[in-house]
């Protein structure tokens, strides 16, 4: 393995290297290479025993064999690998510049496209033919075998997305998935929306907000912990079918399933409530695990995971007998459970209580795609109360694998119920900034259709339909600690980053 020291001389030497280039005439950062090819579409067209050929591509040095008067050299761009063969013969009126090309250089190269004996699709560089598009000065991973240490690799995200294959195709698909959402949803008539960032009150999810300062206005302004509330306002405007692919961002901790600035699709449909939410939801779903995933038979976080529609849909209450052998009204049997698990339960309140025993008796036990309905209105301020029994909220959580991936509502549209639930909502909570939103109360009372709403943690959505284990696999720029405050971390033999 090199050490600093190594590593030191070898990016001196690329120093020079650089300096040689520019001796020679060569600009080491390139200018413009128009019409270069992927290397797959190259690889698609190509047709046996045809001379005829060409190519021209761009792309990363990713690997380099000098065998003297030949060098093959492999070439990764976003699409994939292509191989280069270089030839002291054909082109010996660049060869002083191949001679100098190292491992993490970006090159252009165009000539005949053909095979090498062992059947690897190349171009063969011709007279003129090899263009310097970029040096690079930093040594790349040892053997080019890609980035190893974890917390190096989201840290420099730039050389693992180039190091590791494995990576470029996960945030590919990422970027296919999130296309397809938006895709799925326009056809289906829904307006893409944008809604604040900054809000002058933090609303539309139960979480602890990030606090700014705006200067002109001296007031102080939350970072969004959901677009919920101006989503809704669109639909008191008349927009019936709206979503939002958004950032928001809770001031909460670390895990491998939350990262403090996420991304969600939220979407309000008029006139249509939690079961349309639950059709949209697996239709949607399934379409990306099919265009993305290879089909609906997916493995995620060692487990074998089924898609195939219809998915289970039942009630909060119904699990909770299942799973911790208590009914939801018998609320010292709920206690008692409470207890046994080590859940210090005086004090809370009785609703607070049955959640703590649901999360640690029935999640675990959610792999395949389930539907949670029907939970304790109390914990529900914003959805809309069951006909038939008030104390029950018509919302649905959909868990996979254990995590929770969806949440969603038949929204709550009376003004004057709506009030109160802030109220009660505000006298539990201890921050002196918590306010009510009466602007919102206010759109309430000009009339909001019946609706459903629905949020996806997109985020996790990737991380099941690419089999990350970590959410920090599926963010190109995943928050983490201080360098510092990592080694301080370490040298106390405690997880990095948690």
């Amino acid at each position: 393995m090199s050490t600093p020291e190594d590593t030191s001389k070898l990016e001196l030497q690329r120093v020079q290297t650089r300096d040689q280039l520019a001796a020679m005439g060569i600009d080491p950062y390139g200018l413009r290479y128009d019409d270069a090819e992927s290397s797959a579409s190259v690889k698609a067209r190509y047709v046996d025993d045809d001379d005829t050929q060409r190519a021209r591509v761009a792309g990363r040095i990713v690997l380099l064999r000098d065998i003297g008067k030949l060098i093959f050299i492999t070439l990764r761009d976003v699409t994939g690998t292509m191989q280069i063969g270089l030839s002291k013969k054909m082109m010996a009126g660049q060869w002083d510049l191949a001679k100098l090309l190292q491992l993490g250089d970006t090159i252009g190269c165009q000539g005949q496209l053909g095979k090498t004996r062992t059947g690897e699709i190349t171009i063969w560089g011709e007279e003129n033919g090899l263009t310097f598009l970029s040096k690079c000065l930093s040594q790349p991973p040892e053997k080019f075998h890609g980035l190893s240490d974890v917390d190096q690799r989201y840290r420099q995200r730039y050389v693992d997305l180039w190091a590791n294959p494995e990576v470029m195709e996960r945030f590919k698909a990422r970027c296919g998935i999130i296309n397809t959402i938006r895709e799925y949803l326009l056809e289906r008539s829904f307006l893409e929306v944008e809604t604040p960032m900054m809000q002058s009150i933090a609303g539309g999810a139960a979480a602890k907000p990030f606090i700014t300062h705006h200067n002109s206005l001296d007031i102080d302004l939350f970072l969004r912990i959901s677009p919920e509330l101006f989503l809704k306002r669109l639909l008191v405007g008349g927009l019936e079918r709206v979503f939002e692919i958004n950032r928001s961002f809770r001031n909460e901790g670390l895990s491998r399933r939350h990262n403090p600035e996420f991304t969600m699709i939220e979407l309000y449909q008029a006139y249509g409530d939690y079961r349309s939410m639950m059709d949209l939801t697996e239709e949607m779903v399934c379409l990306c695990a099919e265009r993305h995933s290879g089909g609906l038979h997916i493995e995620y976080d060692g487990k074998s995971i089924d898609l195939s529609r219809p998915w289970r849909r039942v009630t909060y209450a119904d699990l909770l007998k299942e799973h911790a052998g208590c009914d939801i009204d018998d609320l010292s049997a709920v206690r008692a459970k409470a207890r046994s698990l080590g859940i210090e339960e005086a004090g809370m309140d009785d609703v607070v209580v049955i959640n703590e025993v649901f999360e640690a008796t029935v999640e675990e036990h959610l792999i395949n795609p389930t539907f949670v309905c029907d939970y304790p209105a109390a914990l529900c301020p914003l959805t809309r109360r069951k006909k038939d029994n008030p104390e029950i909220a018509e919302r649905f959580e959909l868990f996979v694998s254990s995590m929770e991936l969806a949440n969603a509502y038949s929204e709550l549209n009376d003004p004057a119920i709506q009030e109160e639930n802030f109220r009660i909502q505000l006298r539990g909570q201890q921050d002196t900034m918590a306010t009510m939103d009466t602007d919102y109360v206010d759109a309430l009372k000009y009339g909001m259709p019946p609706a459903g709403g629905l949020g996806i943690g997109i985020d996790r959505l990737v991380m099941v339909l690419t089999n990350a284990s970590t959410i920090r696999d599926v963010v190109l720029f995943p928050l983490l600690k201080p360098k510092k405050a990592q080694a301080d971390t370490q040298e106390n033999n405690e997880p990095s980053g948690s």
